[in-house]
């Protein structure tokens, strides 16, 4: 058998693939059975869509000599006849492996699940963490007490604003569990920051990327854990595309018509890229080197925001040569 397609599911999975003399095999697996049928059926290819525990399933396959070939969701959809089964999808996923131009995601390794996982508990934590403050400052103003925007001025006003203000006890003792939560999140979010500089500093990618302007340990880990060595994709541009970096294309008839930067991204690396660029470009106005005197330029012509956007673009490419070539950072 060539390829056998595997829809996944949590214990339950249906299997298809068509042998040699023509059988087409399509059944439903159980979840401690599955590895042992996909073994004696021998497949060159196992084909899966890439949603949840597809690189688990991806590496017990790979352990067994198999290849393994990942598929956006997104590109197996149109190959789906009829009504939507488990049967059906697992056909799907057939017909969409045999296609010859079609893109595949690579399978990730522990390590790289490793870091991911970092980061989606951080990026979760920071986002209850602001949900919390908005919280509080809210809550607050309703007794006439108001604190300045933003993590930082929070951090430091909270108690002195909570301990002066005319409270009753009920909602002091409410603020104050309020706080309590507050600073737990932002000691967990401290305890991943500290877990990710470690990283950084025994990972060489990592090191060698923290020397790009722009780019500290989150955004260092953030792209080795999504990319690791750059090998499946064929140029930087292709990368920053991946990421979002680029403007949404319209093309017919010869005419090239570029919108702006569209929805379909890695939302979480565009987000990292992004805040990197800014704070470069914060730091801009003095330096003379080609890269500053180019985003300077850029930004008296198009705005900040887009050259923002642009320097991100920039530094993902940057970041692709460098991972994918063994390069060091060298300011032209």
């Amino acid at each position: 058998m060539d390829v056998l397609a595997i829809d996944l599911g949590k214990q339950s999975f249906h299997i298809h693939g068509i042998t040699s003399e023509g059988e087409i095999i399509s059944r439903k697996v159980s979840r401690v059975k599955l590895e042992d049928t996909v073994a004696n059926l021998a497949p060159i290819t196992v084909a899966m869509e890439a949603c949840a525990s597809a690189h688990h399933w991806g590496r017990q396959f790979e352990s067994l000599g198999i290849m393994v070939r990942l598929i956006h969701p997104r590109f197996v959809k149109p190959f789906v006849k009829g009504s939507k089964n488990d049967a059906v999808d697992a056909d799907a996923i057939y017909e969409a492996a045999l296609r010859p131009t079609m893109r595949f995601v690579p399978v990730k390794t522990t390590e790289q699940q490793d870091l991911q996982m970092i980061h989606r508990t951080r990026d979760r934590l920071i986002t209850q963490r602001t949900a919390l403050i908005n919280h509080i400052r809210g809550l607050l103003a309703e007794y006439g007490v108001v604190i300045p925007v933003g993590a930082f001025r929070f951090r430091n006003n909270i108690a002195d604003a909570v301990a002066s203000a005319a409270l009753s006890r009920l909602a002091a003792d409410m603020f104050t569990a309020l706080i309590a939560e507050f600073q737990m999140l932002d000691t967990r979010i401290a305890e991943l920051d500290r877990k990710l500089v470690d990283i950084c500093r025994t990972n060489e990618q990592c090191r060698r990327l923290a020397t790009l302007p722009g780019v500290g340990p989150v955004v260092a880990t953030a792209l080795v854990a999504a990319i690791d060595d750059g090998r499946h994709f064929a140029s930087g541009r292709a990368l920053a595309a991946w990421i979002g970096l680029v403007p949404r294309q319209y093309t017919t008839g010869g005419k090239p018509r570029l919108g702006g930067i569209g929805r379909r991204a890695n939302h979480y690396l565009r987000r990292q890229l992004v805040h990197g660029a800014r704070s470069v470009l914060y730091r801009i106005d003095n330096k003379d080197d080609p890269r500053s005197k180019w985003a300077q330029e850029l930004l008296s012509r198009a705005g900040h925001n887009k050259t923002l956007v642009a320097m991100a673009n920039k530094t993902a490419r940057m970041a692709w040569a460098m991972l994918r070539h063994g390069e060091n950072y060298k300011m032209a």
